[in-house]
């Protein structure tokens, strides 16, 4: 079986944690031990999330001089080699020294007239009070919206196009190689007016809806979206919360889930089930290897319709 598994920013780092390399080793650790279950048989592709790592180098660019900050699209390549050495590392040190990793740098095509660059919602960086959020957004010309009961910035996140490594990713795999590819949604690039010359795009793309594509385009099997919390649910927070277990694209999209959170997860699963006829699983980093045997998670697929909760 070809499975894609992406895995969260938020869930490599947790909430409210310190952006410490520790912190971030033992997260990726966790899901390490997970996906090593999960290897034997199976071919395996690994995306993952940047929010909170690209946000910490955007941080530390503040300190130099306005010209010689790198823009988003040269710090997201970064965080990819980053994340991608620590995955490698730690799920090699579980696997068989035979088997073969590769972390592709993944330059992906987005629209330069996208509306999202007009209307920003993608969390970058870390949580702030609304008082220190307000703050840093006057003194650096920031957008910041309420993430939660907290604040982060927020850049925009144009939807993806193309995957331009997409054929050395299906060579890999073809080749018994574990991929690690599209992190932080891929290196967001556009074309000029003339359609030739390529370059990159101050934006960070959804790594939900850049792993969803990646697995229509790998014909995969399965789509494994790994966050922090083990399923999707509604009324999150509130008494009635309840975890949606089993849903049709069309039922799971008509429950409305917020953009800046559970929403791109949920449409990032919605298209591959339905433009697939695959199926599609939300769950928590820790139950991939229960999500891949079909026993947690919110499953999204068209095979029935309707919805379940448990």
């Amino acid at each position: 079986m070809r499975i894609v598994v992406a895995l969260g920013g938020n869930a490599l780092l947790r909430r409210g944690e310190p952006m410490t390399a520790e912190n971030q080793r033992a997260n990726i650790r966790i899901a390490a031990e997970q996906i090593a279950k999960v290897h034997p048989g199976n071919e395996l592709v690994i995306a993952h999330g940047n929010g909170p790592q690209v946000g910490l180098l955007s941080l530390q660019a503040q300190s130099y001089k306005p010209d010689e900050a790198y823009p988003l699209d040269v710090l997201g390549a970064e965080t990819e080699g980053m994340i991608g050495y620590i995955i490698e590392q730690e799920l090699g040190n579980l696997l068989a020294f035979e088997v073969p990793f590769a972390t592709l740098l993944t330059q992906v095509e987005v629209d330069a007239n996208d509306p999202a660059f007009k209307d920003p919602t993608k969390f970058i960086g870390p949580v702030y009070s609304k008082e220190e959020a307000e703050r840093l957004a006057k003194e650096k010309g920031w957008v910041v919206k309420a993430d939660g009961d907290k604040f982060r910035r927020v850049v925009a996140s144009p939807k993806p196009k193309r995957i331009f490594e997409i054929r050395p990713i299906k060579w890999l795999l073809e080749n018994k190689t574990v991929v690690i590819c599209a992190g932080g949604g891929g290196i967001p690039t556009k074309y000029d007016a003339t359609g030739k010359v390529l370059s990159g795009v101050e934006a960070v793309i959804d790594k939900d809806l850049c792993s969803s594509l990646l697995a229509q385009q790998l014909e995969s099997d399965l789509l494994v979206i790994a966050t922090d919390v083990n399923a999707a649910y509604i009324d999150w927070g509130k008494p009635t919360q309840k975890a949606v277990a089993e849903a049709h694209p069309d039922e799971l999209e008509r429950l409305g889930f917020a953009a800046g959170s559970m929403g791109p997860k949920v449409q990032a699963a919605c298209e591959f089930a339905r433009n697939t006829g695959k199926v599609a699983v939300i769950g928590s980093l820790s139950d991939i290897e229960e999500i891949v045997k079909g026993t947690a998670g919110t499953r999204v697929s068209t095979a029935k319709p309707g919805i379940s909760y448990r």
